[in-house]
């Protein structure tokens, strides 16, 4: 009696689930009708396909679609540059905190100094980082005094060599302007942070 129904439930479970994939089968026609070209490719469609309300097909289909990633969201570490007459200015001073608090030690700093005194100059002669050591936990970021390295969005960094995966500071280094357009509410608010502070040194100079 037991095994005819265990049997019972359990192709009343197949069938069940036969069931659900022929539903999700058909509500993906009817969904493609109703968007009519704009379920695929769209920011609506992705958006659509990533809530709660979905039918169908809500798979992302990947490299063709790709759902955008929330400001916040982390991979691996850049440094910010500006451009200043023409000249690129690191923001790294190389004081080494990032290399220090970084929990797997992928970070290496190479400091400069001037050749006639022999003193430290506040610009790093070299900065690697091995991103297959990186864990993307966001720590240098976090702990940089000077908003000089930050956490990028880029995550498609597929290759076929190992040599490239440790990043030089020419392949870290990116724009002021780059670090505005994927973290733009962050770079607000470190501006005004920043212009607040720079009032109130001109204000102790008077």
């Amino acid at each position: 009696m037991s095994e005819q129904k265990n049997a019972y439930m359990y192709g009343i479970g197949v069938l069940k689930t036969l069931g659900l994939a022929f539903r999700h089968f058909i509500e993906t026609y009817i969904d493609d009708i109703r968007f009519w070209g704009k379920r695929y490719r769209t920011p609506e469609g992705i958006a659509y396909r990533s809530s709660k309300d979905v039918k169908g097909v809500f798979t992302v289909q990947y490299p063709d679609e790709k759902i955008p990633v929330p400001e916040e969201f982390r991979y691996l570490p850049f440094l910010i540059y500006e451009e200043k007459d023409g000249q690129i200015e690191y923001r790294c001073t190389s004081c080494g905190i990032c290399a220090k608090v970084c929990p797997p030690q992928c970070i290496w700093i190479v400091r400069s100094t001037n050749p006639n005194t022999g003193r430290p100059i506040p610009d790093p002669a070299e900065f690697y980082i091995d991103i297959d050591v990186c864990m993307n936990c966001g720590l240098c970021a976090e702990y940089c005094p000077f908003d000089a390295i930050k956490m990028d969005h880029n995550y498609e960094i597929a290759n076929y060599d190992r040599q490239f995966n440790v990043y030089d500071k020419a392949k870290l280094g990116r724009p002021v302007s780059y670090y505005a357009s994927i973290r733009p509410i962050n770079y607000q608010r470190e501006e005004e942070a920043r212009l607040e502070a720079e009032a109130i040194r001109a204000a102790r100079k008077v």
